[in-house]
């Protein structure tokens, strides 16, 4: 569907007013929402054959998924980095998504979101996610002054995610390529127009805290 991501916006938390909002920007339906991961051909074609992730694909690892569709095509360099040569779109449910946010600890120690160090171990060593926030990235890959969510599923988390809540997984290695072309060939509208739309994803309030994520501004729904 043709669309861009959305602008960038003043932050509301941190108090700090130079600091980038943390949002969670993604695709999403009123019961599924998108993430991406980029893998080798042999895990891609047996994910895409069996819908969920096989061997030789190794459930015992940390996995990431992404809702960002520009910092996926970062990580993988456009499906040019050696294991990152296929891009798999999954979508999965949200009350999946929302466990996996509900069970997290960020992967580094934030004051503004831990009230000690001892409080993030212990939380870190008892969740079976991981959130890091990453510089979201424009159509060029530069980064922008938001962050964009990873999560790392292990465990517990791993086994739900590929027994539970995956309900469809697409190789777009090809759309991928193909938005690369616009972008090496400097028709960078014609690129953005090819984008997913992301729009901020309605986080539970309670959540919000758990992963240091930005609260919603005060013009938009909660």
């Amino acid at each position: 569907m043709p669309g861009q991501l959305i602008p960038d916006r003043s932050p509301t938390k941190p108090d700090a007013p130079s600091m980038p909002r943390r949002d969670v920007q993604a695709s999403f339906t009123d019961h599924t929402i998108t993430v991406y991961q980029a893998y080798s051909p042999q895990i891609a074609d047996a994910a895409v054959e069996a819908q969920t992730f096989v061997a030789p694909f190794k459930r015992e690892r940390m996995t990431w998924i992404k809702p960002s569709f520009l910092w996926m095509m970062y990580r993988a360099g456009w499906a040019a980095k050696p294991g990152q040569e296929r891009i798999l779109e999954i979508q999965l449910t949200r009350d999946g998504f929302e466990w996996a946010l509900a069970h997290a600890a960020l992967s580094s120690y934030e004051s503004g979101t831990y009230a000690s160090q001892q409080q993030w171990a212990e939380r870190k060593n008892a969740s079976p996610v991981r959130i890091q926030w990453d510089p979201d990235r424009s159509v060029t890959l530069a980064p922008l002054n938001r962050r964009a969510i990873q999560i790392g599923l292990s465990g517990e988390a791993v086994d739900r995610y590929l027994d539970q809540w995956i309900t469809k997984i697409t190789d777009i290695t090809p759309f991928a390529e193909r938005v690369h072309r616009q972008v090496s060939d400097g028709r960078l509208d014609a690129a953005r127009e090819e984008l997913p739309v992301e729009r901020v994803y309605p986080v539970p309030a309670p959540i919000l805290g758990l992963i240091g994520a930005s609260e919603p501004q005060v013009d938009e729904p909660a």
